[in-house]
């Protein structure tokens, strides 16, 4: 009589580990103008939501379906990438300079709906976070091209508070410089201030506007 030796048991194969899906987009042919744009487009996404570092080309290559030599192809490096990013971003800011100007031009010019569009332009346009990263790059040149834009903004201001006493270049400049700083600081570290301080979102809004006057009274 045979006896049947038991069969070996099996040690149940483990599971496979799953990937991670990384989302990318389909590639798609695009022309060179069509391909600068939209990785431009994406590298402003990125630097408003993860920062400077995010910047990168495999990052964007991946996200926009492309390939790596391919944004090379028209970008030539990733500095050159964030240089073309922070001058469209600059431009932008301009452009919104030039709106303010010309609703001062044009409307009653509150100080607060001044001051509602400077920081907006900071804030909502990514103009805070662009000038943050432009100062520690040190690629302080790509600033140049809103001098005619924040010339003409006090050119305006200076219109509008003519009427005022005391010195109108002196108060306006000054005004503009000051508006400049607060909605800079308040897009780049305002929401951890307010919330230590318990205080509202808009509150250094209302500052501003409540300080504005001061800079076109006599010393």
């Amino acid at each position: 009589m045979r006896i049947r030796k038991p069969a070996p048991s099996r040690t149940p194969a483990k599971p496979k580990a799953k990937r991670k899906a990384v989302r990318t987009s389909v590639r798609r042919r695009r022309s060179p103008e069509e391909a600068r744009n939209e990785a431009i487009a994406m590298a402003r996404k990125l630097l408003l939501s993860e920062g400077p570092d995010a910047v990168t080309l495999p990052r964007l290559a991946a996200l926009l379906g492309m390939t790596h030599s391919n944004l090379l192809h028209h970008f030539g490096s990733a500095s050159e990438l964030q240089s073309a990013l922070m001058a469209r971003m600059v431009g932008d800011l301009a452009v919104a300079l030039d709106h303010a100007v010309s609703h001062l031009k044009s409307d009653a010019g509150a100080p607060r709906e001044l001051i509602d569009m400077v920081f907006d332009a900071f804030d909502k346009g990514g103009a805070g976070k662009l000038a943050a990263w432009i100062a520690l790059s040190g690629n302080i040149e790509h600033l140049d091209s809103i001098e005619k834009a924040v010339n003409s903004l006090v050119e305006a201001v200076e219109e509008k508070f003519a009427a005022e006493t005391g010195d109108p270049h002196m108060g306006v400049t000054s005004a503009v410089l000051f508006l400049a700083l607060m909605a800079f600081g308040d897009a780049v570290i305002g929401d951890p201030l307010k919330d230590m301080l318990e205080r509202e979102r808009v509150a250094p809004r209302k500052i501003a506007a409540l300080l504005l006057p001061v800079f076109f009274q006599p010393h």
